[in-house]
């Protein structure tokens, strides 16, 4: 069976419950996260993992219990990590923005769960899922038992289907795996195989067994049902477990992608983790399928979700914290965020779900955390929380909005905003992103030597397409005197577009270290509406 370890094994955990199941519903108070907070904070944490946060349209900064939580953690020198939200691939969906907080999209690992499927001794196909023995059965099509072929219980003809295998795809009447592993239960099936795209393929626990095939796969079955004299009989084997033989990390279909919709010029989500079929603590009092009518009892279940990849950021943080104790919580994501990886295992790039194309920022953030090369960055990017005061000036909160979120035990922190305004591509944040390049403009951004003591390092750039970079200096002398430097970015655009985001880095390397940050510009230079030359008539 092997052994399952935590990702910091000797740390001690403290359990604050501030959510609720209601109708298999998640529901968390803004009174239950703030007490929370408040709670784990009295109590001494060195970390914070906070599952939970709500979808669009995001609450402000200022009213936002958990914004305001986790600020007063990081005040105290406390990482608060949390999950970037499940709302799927559309942009500016991601959740729990604030530039304190560590902010976790959901990614892929290499474990798959290959199921055969036997079509009339004929042909092949494998699909994936949870299957514990093996299974013979008769194969129909769902159209028998589902009006419109759409799996769906409320579609139910109330016919049984006592020893068959109903095949169903999501296509039809758009039906969630979910909801058809519950109509062919309702209906008394054998098992299920759900087609959805290849995309979506995401083995989870089912009221009954689920075998997830592609589309292709589903209708070259289909096609052969149908050309069939009679029921054909499939035999499903048992799931086997693989490592390794899939493209992995590939970003999940339903991680929420930035940009952030409060601060578009703060990159969200920061990073990527595992957060697929996490094989996780469960509590036995609950069936694994959270359905009363399930009434199997487990201690440990395969779960999905950016539930899952938070916890994984937040036990590589109790170790950071454990190897740099003097590391400030902006330090501590700075070193994750500049030695992520942007491969997957095999080399190429990290693919994104829902999708078959390359993922870019927006879904990854700096790229998919590496635990080994975190804990030795080489150079970090760091902020106080001084710098975050100049953020929410910059979103034009006022003094006093600014202090809801401070509190007024914070006397050393000036919550006065500077009479001019400045981008908040200029705060040293472990990334780059200017949401509105009009014309050149200039980024300073500092780093930090926590590596070798002497050092030098020398800059890499790749530039956004449209997009011309410079750097000044481009090497950065470190040494026993000098553990700090600045270098300074100008942007220039180099073409007309509107509206549209593209993508490039800055490395720093000393041959040893690689510290890359993400460089995320929008060029918005075409001619506006209001331009005297553009005359509208309505």
């Amino acid at each position: 069976m092997g052994i399952a370890r935590g990702g910091a094994p000797r740390s001690r955990l403290a359990v604050y419950k501030v959510c609720w199941s209601i109708q298999l519903d998640g529901r968390c108070t803004e009174a239950d996260i703030l007490a929370a907070f408040d709670d784990a904070l009295h109590d001494g944490v060195h970390v914070i993992s906070a599952s939970f946060g709500g979808s669009v349209p995001l609450l402000p900064f200022f009213v936002s219990s958990s914004d305001i939580g986790s600020f007063h953690a990081t005040q105290l020198g406390i990482s608060v990590v949390f999950s970037g939200g499940n709302d799927g691939v559309e942009p500016g969906l991601v959740q729990n923005v604030s530039p304190w907080g560590i902010c976790v999209a959901a990614s892929s690992i290499d474990r798959t769960f290959p199921t055969q499927l036997i079509v009339d001794n004929n042909f092949t196909i494998m699909g994936g899922g949870f299957n514990d023995k093996k299974l013979k059965a008769t194969l129909v099509y769902g159209s028998r038992y589902f009006n419109g072929g759409s799996c769906n219980i409320d579609n139910w003809n109330s016919k049984s289907a006592t020893g068959k295998i109903i095949l169903c795809f999501s296509t039809v009447g758009s039906v969630l795996a979910s909801e058809a592993s519950m109509a062919a239960f309702a209906a008394n099936a054998s098992a299920l195989i759900f087609v959805e795209p290849m995309t979506k393929q995401i083995s989870e626990v089912d009221i009954i067994p689920v075998i997830r095939i592609t589309i292709d796969q589903g209708t070259q079955i289909l096609h052969y049902i149908a050309q069939s004299p009679k029921d054909p009989t499939v035999l499903v084997e048992p799931s086997k477990t693989t490592i390794a033989q899939s493209p992995a990390p590939t970003v999940a279909y339903f991680s929420s992608r930035g940009p952030s919709s409060l601060a578009p010029d703060i990159l969200k989500p920061d990073i990527t983790a595992p957060g697929i079929n996490i094989l996780a603590a469960w509590p036995p009092k609950s069936p694994p399928t959270l359905l009363p009518i399930d009434l199997r009892s487990v201690n440990w279940n395969f779960q999905s979700g950016t539930s899952m990849s938070c916890p994984h950021v937040s036990g590589v943080v109790a170790l950071l914290k454990s190897a740099h104790p003097d590391w400030s919580p902006a330090a501590i994501k700075s070193a994750l965020m500049t030695t992520a990886e942007t491969k997957d295992i095999s080399g190429d790039d990290i693919l994104g779900g829902g999708s078959m194309k390359l993922t870019d920022p927006f879904d990854i953030g700096a790229g998919h955390i590496n635990p080994v090369k975190a804990l030795d960055p080489g150079l970090v990017y760091d902020m106080s929380m001084q710098d975050y005061v100049v953020f929410l000036c910059n979103i034009g909160y006022n003094e006093k909005q600014i202090k809801s979120i401070v509190g007024r035990q914070s006397p050393c922190i000036d919550t006065s905003c500077p009479k001019r305004k400045s981008c908040n591509a200029e705060l040293n944040f472990p990334s780059i992103t200017v949401s509105n390049l009009q014309h050149s403009m200039m980024i300073k951004r500092t780093v930090r030597n926590v590596g070798h003591k002497n050092g030098i390092y020398f800059v890499k750039i790749v530039n956004p397409r449209g997009v011309d970079v410079e750097i000044w200096p481009r090497m950065l002398i470190f040494s026993s005197h000098c553990t700090e430097n600045s270098y300074y970015v100008t942007i220039k655009p180099k073409k007309h577009s509107q509206g549209r985001f593209d993508f490039g880095d800055i490395v720093w390397s000393d041959g040893h270290h690689y510290v890359r940050i993400p460089l995320v510009v929008c060029v918005n230079n075409t001619v506006s509406v209001n331009d005297s030359s553009t005359h509208v008539s309505i």
